[in-house]
């Protein structure tokens, strides 16, 4: 679980090797803090980059990645992408997902709608079929 995670404001000064300051965050939240975390609230977590379903398989334990840390933590549900998306589809597909979110309240159903939404204008499945929701 150390080896998902998210880059956050700051993380480029630890890559670069100039974050030398104790007591401060570094800007990178592993899949291991997430999973540490009360997200029992929480009940929709959205992952919008590529590949945030990914992570590394064990044979009996299944996938550890984000999307078990964040479901680890109590979220009710996690939106993902199964593979690197286009950015321009990527920001169709949000801006009708959270649209229909707060329409229906069915984030199901919401998730299908944005993808018939996508498909119109992008209708390989590459560009719409990534998204997953993991309950």
């Amino acid at each position: 679980m150390v080896l998902s995670g998210l880059a956050l404001s700051g993380a480029n000064n630890v890559w670069k090797g100039n974050f030398d300051l104790p007591d401060t965050e570094d800007g990178i939240l592993t899949a291991y803090e997430i999973s540490q975390l009360d997200l029992s609230n929480t009940k929709l977590v959205v992952l919008s980059a590529c590949e945030t379903a990914r992570g590394r398989i064990f044979p009996v334990d299944g996938v550890f990645g984000l999307q078990r840390a964040f479901k680890q933590a109590g979220a009710g549900a996690v939106l993902m992408s199964l593979w690197k998306v286009d950015d321009n589809a990527t920001a169709v597909f949000m801006e009708h997902f959270y649209r229909f979110l707060f329409e229906t309240s069915d984030r199901h159903k919401a998730l299908k709608m944005a993808q018939d939404e996508v498909k119109k204008q992008f209708p390989d499945a590459y560009y719409w079929a990534a998204w997953v929701m993991l309950d």
